[in-house]
């Protein structure tokens, strides 16, 4: 993938319910942008999220990341350019260890054991979560656990990280710590959150949805600004 980029054209999702949680979203978040998504509780950003690496397909429209239609058949390489921390790390922990969670995505992607290592080792270093190899995932804390979910993804070093709320029910050490991995990382950036500080300190841009359309996108501090007078 030359390009680490994310492109929304006209892109609308209805659930088996029948409910149009997209209806004709369009933006770009390109090369190296940090962009944070913004909206209402059940505007779409969760649903956007899950269009960027095929978890979902579009009922109508097109994702397209660093070059590549998003499509059941291109969403299993997708997936490795495109990291995505879910809300609830409860979601993405799964494994008897966090060593063996951290481990899981290099060790599918059919890398030599010593570079498996490398990866957890510098990955669990990163997100502070050094010397939690052997403890059980479901016995952490959740500051702990939004930690490892973080060692998860970066183990697989993707091009595009994306993430949903990730600073949702954290204490302020916890909250700091992923602030801190988030302005570090040097990649495309596209953060679902309520948390406007987080989006005014690390994200230029802002896109703002509700009602599964986007209805602003420009530079953070105006997009809050419209989003405070929906409220």
């Amino acid at each position: 993938m030359s390009h680490h980029y994310i492109q929304f054209t006209d892109v609308h999702y209805a659930y088996p319910n029948g409910y149009e949680a997209l209806r004709g979203i369009t933006f770009r978040v390109t090369h190296g942008e940090k962009v944070a998504l913004l909206g209402m509780n059940g505007a779409g950003k969760s649903t956007v999220l899950l269009h960027t690496n095929g978890l979902l397909l579009p009922s109508k429209g097109e994702v397209n990341v660093g070059g590549i239609p998003v499509t059941k058949k291109t969403a299993p390489g997708v997936r490795r350019a495109v990291g995505m921390l879910f809300q609830n790390p409860d979601d993405q922990l799964f494994m008897p260890t966090v060593e063996e969670d951290v481990a899981f995505g290099p060790l599918n992607m059919g890398l030599e054991m010593a570079e498996v290592q490398r990866r957890v080792r510098e990955a669990l270093a990163r997100t502070g979560a050094g010397g939690l190899e052997k403890r059980s995932p479901f016995q952490l804390s959740g500051g702990q656990k939004k930690s490892v979910a973080m060692a998860t993804i970066l183990s697989m070093e993707p091009e595009i990280l994306v993430m949903d709320e990730p600073t949702a029910e954290l204490d302020l050490a916890a909250r700091n710590k992923v602030i801190d991995i988030i302005s570090r990382y040097t990649h495309t950036c596209l953060i679902a959150t309520h948390d406007l500080d987080l989006a005014c300190g690390l994200c230029p841009r802002s896109i703002l949805i509700d009602g599964g359309k986007v209805v602003a996108d420009g530079p953070t501090e105006e997009v809050i600004a419209r989003l405070k007078e929906m409220i």
